[in-house]
């Protein structure tokens, strides 16, 4: 065997990378031996192959998928960076909302209450209102949830409240909210509007931001306390006073956020839930 071909063996024990996993990059051409047994089979290294294991190893342990470690390593021969940084880009965004997700139930772990799932919260019991047609600045896309409802949230009070001093763009009239647009929960992709009530006239000077007509009509609504992570017993709440009243959902639910997160402890956290409803028609 000639000095520079490293077997199989050693070279995963070089690169920290299982045989297995370097048959299946063989397999999809990521790290190809550079020679093969021909009665055996066995596949031997180079040297000069160690570094692009290593850096295989190195990209799965940020995180990246086999294809987006193709697409880096490919990048990277090429000279593109942009691709490389796009790519990085995402993936630390990505990143930042599991640490954030993962802090969010460090947080209930070290504060729950085992006989209410975990959350310290309060839901009032639920009541029908009937609520105006409002007028709004609003931002809506697709994207996810935890992400998208921040910065939209951001991007919104930036508008309104501006950071140069300049005179506010429009006179807030309620709590800022979010509107579900999708009949089912969505891990990605989902339809996301937040909106901010809002008076008088407003300049949106190109923005992304449009002014709209929330519907009004019959709603039945709930108070939340609590972390934000327990809204979903509101929403249990909500459906099961529906089903005890013969009423059904006749639009987007709205979450009306009434503090704000960064002045108040999570279990201080108040958000309204609102779902229009419309009466079930009678049985014959």
């Amino acid at each position: 065997m000639p000095v520079d071909q490293i077997p199989i063996g050693t070279f995963s024990q070089i690169t920290r990378l299982s045989q297995k996993a370097l048959r299946l990059y063989d397999e999809r051409g990521l790290l190809v031996p550079a020679a093969r047994d021909i009665c055996t089979g066995y596949r031997y290294y180079t040297f000069a192959q160690v570094e692009r294991g290593i850096r295989i190893r190195h990209l799965l342990w940020l995180g990246f998928g086999l294809s987006e470690v193709e697409t880096i390593l490919d990048a990277r021969e090429r000279g593109d960076a942009g691709t490389i940084r796009d790519l990085f880009r995402a993936r630390l965004a990505e990143t930042e909302r599991e640490v954030g997700r993962l802090h969010a139930i460090a947080e209930v772990l070290r504060v729950q209450d085992p006989l209410n799932g975990g959350f310290r919260m309060s839901i009032t019991e639920p009541v029908i209102k009937e609520i105006p047609s409002l007028r709004a600045l609003s931002r809506r896309e697709r994207g996810v949830y935890q992400e998208a409802i921040p910065r939209l949230i951001g991007e919104l009070c930036a508008y309104v409240y501006p950071a140069d001093g300049r005179q506010p763009a429009a006179r807030v009239a309620g709590p800022i909210m979010f509107v579900c647009h999708d009949e089912e929960y969505r891990e990605t992709d989902a339809d996301i509007e937040v909106a901010i009530p809002i008076t008088g006239s407003v300049n949106l000077d190109g923005s992304a931001i449009e002014v709209r007509t929330l519907p009004g009509g019959r709603f039945v609504s709930v108070l939340h306390t609590g972390p934000y992570g327990g809204v979903g017993k509101a929403y249990e709440r909500l459906f099961a006073y529906m089903g005890e009243h013969g009423l059904a959902p006749a639009g987007p639910s709205r979450e009306l956020y009434l503090n704000d997160p960064a002045e108040v402890p999570e279990d201080e956290l108040m958000t309204e839930v609102q779902f229009p409803v419309t009466d079930l028609p009678l049985s014959p």
